[in-house]
């Protein structure tokens, strides 16, 4: 197959990109990736090495460059990561989410209706069910629960959930979508809980830590969120809907202790400071259907993932220092500039 993953030079996309190379090799993989502040090249180096990968850099909001990719690479799938996906930056900025989030997955869908296609797949995310009450551990997200938003970022992709459902039931496009918990792993950007508070605690650095820390969430390790997302594609009833979730519900705070205690550093170095703007209190999701329907189950426990994660921050520092430092911005041009063989990439 030839499979378009967009925003795989992020952080689910690119630990995707590789689950696939090694697990299907006989696939080819096009990485499609405008290259924001959350876009590495770095994270892409081994792939680049690879015959059936291949990196275009573009937007999924330009509809020309999106049209020729898929005029150029016949694809036969879709994947798309490609998001803006930080809850703050959407507080800050709403207009840039709208964008990306909902215009760019029309502009995919468009072209997935132009072109031909077998199966779009959306990745979405748990957050568009809003929040659960702390004090109700038995209550899950399940596919049918509603949508109801609390941020930006979350009301953008239920948008784009929902124009992917319209274009299935108007157009017919093969889609299916998945609606996962917190990923966390290897190359999850800095910004984020988990490796922000690994890389401040390695500096012994205050480790912020918003409102009370007892805000729930369901983490997933992200090797396990590709096999799903893999199997849904092979095997996923087109039309469908399916959650992803890890069945490992932690605090933000229990989270913050536990890599704290990975790394021997002393709890002194929380520091709690103001909550987020509508900050959701719980996530937990229910992944019956993905289950009964498919076979999947999350392989990695939450003690063993955090374990394996903390450890490859600890082996890849040049990886993260480099995105601190901002030099991480500039590969792209290093690589690229004045290589003709590889114009492929600026489209």
């Amino acid at each position: 197959m030839n499979i378009i993953v967009t925003g795989g030079a992020g952080f689910i996309g690119s630990n995707f990109i590789y689950y696939m190379l090694k697990k299907h090799p006989a696939d080819r993989i096009i990485c499609y990736d405008k290259l924001t502040y959350a876009g590495n090249m770095e994270t892409l180096e081994k792939a680049l090495t690879k015959e059936n990968f291949k990196f275009i850099r573009g937007d999924i909001a330009d509809r020309k460059a999106v049209y020729r990719m898929f005029e150029m690479e016949k694809p036969d799938v879709v994947v798309n990561f490609a998001a803006e996906s930080h809850v703050d930056r959407s507080i800050e900025n709403p207009e840039v989410f709208l964008q990306t989030n909902v215009i760019g997955t029309s502009v995919l869908l468009d072209a997935c209706r132009k072109y031909g296609i077998d199966r779009y797949h959306q990745v979405s995310t748990d957050e568009v069910y809003g929040d659960l009450p702390l004090d109700r551990p038995d209550l899950f997200f399940t596919e049918n629960t509603n949508l109801h938003t609390s941020s930006p970022y979350s009301a953008s992709k239920a948008g784009a959930d929902l124009l992917v459902m319209a274009y299935h039931r108007t157009y017919n496009i093969p889609i299916t979508i998945s609606r996962c918990s917190n990923n966390y792993g290897p190359f999850h950007f800095p910004e984020k809980l988990i490796p922000l508070m690994i890389i401040n605690a390695l500096s012994d650095k205050k480790l912020p830590v918003y409102g009370d820390g007892r805000n729930v969430r369901d983490w997933l390790f992200v090797g396990d969120h590709c096999a799903a997302i893999d199997l849904i594609l092979r095997k996923g009833r087109v039309g469908e809907i399916y959650n992803i979730g890890g069945h490992n519900e932690r605090s933000n705070l229990d989270v913050v202790r536990t890599i704290l205690q990975e790394l021997g550093k002393s709890e002194d170095l929380i520091e709690f400071v103001t909550d987020r703007k509508g900050h959701d209190r719980r996530y937990a999701i229910d992944p019956s259907k993905v289950r009964n329907e498919l076979g999947w189950e999350p392989a990695t426990a939450f003690e063993d993932g955090i374990k394996e994660t903390v450890q490859w921050y600890l082996n890849n520092r040049d990886w993260w220092m480099g995105i601190i430092s901002g030099d991480y911005q500039t590969y792209y041009e290093r690589m690229y500039d004045n290589r003709s063989a590889l114009e492929f990439s600026k489209i």
